[in-house]
């Protein structure tokens, strides 16, 4: 008995740093951490290879290798370039405006530091993908006409000039989360920022040659469709991994998400399907990012009713928007960033202060003013759109000035696969 007894006390003792840990919050969640795991590899997922082929099937034929390539080179700098300082810049203390760099180079962070139940080493790579997929939605803006040169350049000044400071606004406890901002998963940080971005940038460009009459289909429609699905899987680690645990709001989350971009996409089709005779593909994917970038804000925040809405919202608005930046303001922004995730993002932010209320199936507690959160919301969406346009024009006019923004004529006729990488994707001899 006593020796059972002696055991069991032993057992205890060794067992009580891990209870103690576990009771104040600092102890690593297995399961949380299983998850986060995964959702960082599903949204780096989205990038590489799910935006680089939803794009590169978009484009002509002899620009598509040029859409990898930039899908690539942006990833590639985005992860260094974050490690180096820009999550210091957006996760430290700083001020209400930006993070300072004491966490530059990841300084004081090891195998043992947290951010709340998982490995803050895991929680720098997991926001790291969203670093990397922000600057890249702006590449459907400029394919088929832009320097690689440039492209480098406007990307590294972009992230250090708008993404870094507006993630810290959001969710770096900067003001915009000071005021209670809803975010969930960056209507804002991300769609917001890059549609807006892209909007600007696309003006500056001028058209492609033979906008808007003149110019190809999409060269590949199934390798879109391939993409898009890409990005819906993707998503589910965007959105869903947000919640930065494995409980019951993540799979709402996951649910509200799939629903927003199924609804979106059957929108999509018979809006396209009533106005041109038939549905068409290309249109019914481009419906599912619709829904897809509406409901990141809300996705933390939404039920299933508050879903549907947005899908429906996002199927009907991004639609017709993609129409008026064409047609009626002639901007060649060629993928339909802005009209997508631009108005998607700024939609879903707005949205998210009625349809987070209890009477459409969302979380907001009882004493949610609607009113008053979309005071807060507008403010937000002001504040990014204003600060990404501003930030965006400087960015814009110092590349014009270094490295130029434009390709020649004839290297534009040529394609961009072969004068600017010296590559062809399709050898048929």
């Amino acid at each position: 008995m006593f020796t059972k007894l002696t055991k069991i006390t032993i057992l205890f003792i060794l067992a009580l740093p891990a209870v103690l840990l576990a009771s104040d919050g600092s102890a690593i969640n297995s399961g949380d951490t299983a998850w986060i795991i995964t959702a960082t590899a599903l949204v780096l997922f989205m990038t590489l290879p799910g935006l680089a082929l939803f794009y590169g099937g978009l484009v002509r034929s002899k620009n598509y290798l040029s859409v990898l390539m930039h899908n690539v080179a942006i990833a590639c700098m985005a992860s260094v370039l974050w490690v180096v300082c820009l999550y210091s810049l957006a996760f430290s203390e700083g001020s209400a405006w930006v993070g300072d760099f004491s966490k530059a180079f990841l300084a004081g962070i090891n195998q043992d530091s947290v951010s709340g139940s998982i490995p803050e080493l895991l929680f720098v790579g997991f926001q790291m993908t969203f670093a990397i997929i922000t600057p890249a939605l702006i590449i459907g803006a400029f394919v088929e006409r832009m320097k690689f040169t440039a492209v480098l350049l406007f990307t590294g000044l972009w992230l250090f000039l708008v993404y870094a400071p507006v993630t810290h606004w959001v969710w770096g406890g900067g003001w915009l989360s000071e005021m209670g901002v809803i975010d969930f998963a960056g209507g804002l940080v991300v769609h917001a920022t890059a549609g807006i971005s892209a909007l600007l940038l696309a003006k500056a460009l001028q058209p492609r040659n033979g906008f808007p009459d003149r110019l190809s289909v999409p060269h590949q429609p199934g390798m879109v469709m391939v993409g898009a699905s890409m990005l819906w899987v993707g998503w589910f680690g965007f959105n869903a991994g947000s919640q930065l645990a494995a409980d019951g709001q993540a799979a709402m989350s996951l649910l509200v998400t799939h629903i927003s971009a199924s609804v979106a996409s059957l929108t999509w089709m018979f809006i396209e399907w009533k106005k041109n005779g038939k549905p068409g593909l290309v249109g019914i994917v481009t419906g599912t990012i619709a829904g897809l970038a509406t409901i990141t804000p809300a996705s933390g925040s939404v039920g299933p009713i508050g879903a549907t809405i947005i899908g429906f919202s996002a199927g009907v608005i991004c639609y017709f928007m993609c129409g008026i930046v064409k047609g009626a303001l002639k901007i060649d922004d060629s993928l339909d960033v802005f009209a997508v995730h631009g108005i998607g993002g700024i939609l879903g932010t707005l949205l998210v202060a009625f349809l987070a209320a209890a009477q459409f199936g969302g979380n907001a507690s009882a004493d949610f003013n609607a009113l008053a959160q979309l005071k807060v919301q507008a403010i937000g969406v002001f504040a990014v759109v204003v600060w990404s346009g501003i930030a965006t024009l400087i960015i814009i006019a110092f590349c014009k000035a270094l490295t130029g923004l434009r390709v020649s004529e004839e290297e534009e006729t040529i394609g961009l696969d072969e004068s600017e990488h010296g590559e062809n994707a399709y050898n048929l001899d």
